[in-house]
Parts: C-alpha cells; sequence; structure tokens
C-alpha cells in the first residue's frame, strides 16, 4: 500500500508548456503557504490531501499504472545492466553477439512477413531472446576463461615438476627440503589439472556457442523453406554449465541479476565442468 501512497503523493500531470508537473506537491506547498496566514488552510489541505492519497491507492486502475511504472523500471534497469555486461566483452565478441541479434531479428522479420498469428510472434519473440540472453552469458563466461588465463603453460609447470622429481633423488639433501619439493610438486599437479579443467570448459564454450549460431541458421533456412511460421523450440542442452559459482569471474553478480529480471533460463545444462 505504501508504494501506492507515494505513487499518489508524487503524482505527476502532463501540462502544455510545463511538462510533468507534480500538481498534488504543488498543492499541498500551496495550502501549506496559505496556512501561515490562515491555519483553517491547514486542517482543510490536510483533509484534502488524506481523501486524495486513500481514493487513488485505493483505486485498481491506478493500482494497475503504477505497477506497469514499476516494470518499466525494472526493464530499463535490466537493460542498462546488459548493455554494461557487453561493454565488458572485447571487440570481437561484442560482434559476434551483433551478429546473432541480426540473425535474430532476421527470423522475427520472415515470420511477421508470413502474417503469423500474435501469440507465435511473441513467444518466438521471447524464444529468440532467452536464446540471445543464454549467448551473452557463453561470450562472458568465455573471456572470463581466457583473460585469467595462466601464463605457464602446461608443458612449463611439466617440466618444472620433472626438475623438483629429479632432485628429489640427491640423498645429500634434508627429509626437510624433500618434504618442501613434494609439497611443491602436489601443488604444481593441482594447477595442471586446473589448466586441463580450463580447456575443457573453453572448448565446450566454444561449442555451445558455434552450437547456437548454426540453430539461427537452420531457424532462418528452415522458415524460409518452410513457408510458414513455427514455434520455435526453447529446449537447448549446453555443455556448458552456465550454473558454475565461478564461470563468469567479476561478472557473475550482473549475470545473477540479470537471471533473475530475465526469467528462468532458456537452456538445460548437460556440462559440469567449471572454471577454476
Amino acid at each position: 500500500m505504501l508504494r501506492y501512497i507515494k505513487a499518489a503523493f508524487f503524482l505527476r500531470v502532463p501540462v502544455p508548456a510545463l511538462g510533468q508537473v507534480p500538481v498534488n506537491l504543488l498543492g499541498v506547498v500551496g495550502l501549506g503557504i496559505l496556512g501561515f496566514a490562515e491555519p483553517t488552510f491547514w486542517l482543510l489541505g490536510v483533509g484534502l490531501e488524506t481523501a486524495l492519497l486513500f481514493l487513488l491507492a485505493t483505486n485498481p486502475r491506478f493500482q494497475k499504472l503504477v505497477e506497469a511504472a514499476d516494470v518499466r523500471l525494472d526493464e530499463n534497469d535490466a537493460e542498462q545492466k546488459r548493455r554494461l555486461l557487453i561493454t565488458t566483452l572485447p571487440a570481437e565478441s561484442q560482434q559476434r553477439l551483433l551478429r546473432l541479434s541480426a540473425k535474430c531479428r532476421q527470423v522475427s522479420e520472415i515470420f511477421r512477413n508470413q502474417q503469423a498469428d500474435e501469440f507465435v510472434l511473441e513467444a518466438n519473440r521471447d524464444a529468440l531472446w532467452r536464446l540471445e540472453w543464454v549467448y551473452l552469458k557463453l561470450l562472458v563466461a568465455e573471456h572470463n576463461l581466457l583473460s585469467t588465463k595462466s601464463a605457464e603453460t602446461e608443458v612449463d609447470l611439466q617440466k618444472r615438476i620433472e626438475l623438483l622429481t629429479a632432485g628429489n633423488k640427491d640423498a645429500s639433501d634434508s627429509d626437510s627440503l624433500r618434504q618442501s619439493r613434494t609439497a611443491t610438486i602436489n601443488i604444481l599437479r593441482e594447477r595442471l589439472a586446473n589448466i586441463a579443467r580450463r580447456a575443457q570448459s573453453t572448448e565446450e564454450v566454444e561449442s555451445d556457442l558455434t552450437r547456437i549460431e548454426a540453430q539461427l541458421d537452420l531457424m532462418i533456412e528452415n522458415a524460409i523453406i518452410q513457408g510458414k511460421p513455427q514455434t520455435i523450440a526453447t529446449d537447448i542442452e549446453l555443455a556448458t554449465n552456465l550454473a558454475g559459482a565461478s564461470i563468469f569471474g567479476e561478472s557473475q553478480s550482473a549475470v545473477s541479476d540479470l537471471d533473475h529480471a530475465f526469467g528462468a533460463p532458456l537452456a538445460k545444462t548437460t556440462g559440469t565442468t567449471e572454471a577454476q
């Protein structure tokens, strides 16, 4: 109820040459000023304001207007966050996303030209939008995997392990030195495992990106060949585990917020790998 009362108090009305004017707020200020000359205006103002706020806040139509405005604000905020997320990607990834977006618009345009029912058009727009969102998440995951890649290669780490292992064969070294080398070897082996997992995750992301691109191409071809609008299938199984807590790196919070704003994800995940 408080949200409706607040919206009613700050209600703005379009006035020619003045734009959106907060008429209720101006009225309260006006009656407050008059009250210094005649206190009766204060009582009148309290009565009128209470009645006005109650009538508006409890009016179903006004409540729907307030809720619709809140939704638009949420959508605008989500779109701003999405655009900001895109700016974190390298230029090549941004261009890749633009190309996919163009294909999505092409699919929608084909269906529109085929005079599809509004229900089909709306369902397909939603499916394409969610597909594009999954694609963007994959690009973010790929950027995180590549940008946090270690400078040392698998070959470099393996050579260090071999040197340390050979050093441990020296009988003249102390037990503590050999134990230290063994601990270092175990750490390097864990790093090798992380490199392998990261490489697998990167391959899965690239495979999923390519699959979505190919699926859009197929949608376009099928829509043109069949000559009649079809409902776009929304059941996509990904190799990438987009639910992984670390796969998006520093963008994890933004992705989670946008997932909540955009609703349930379109794709199902079959993969289990996660960035380390």
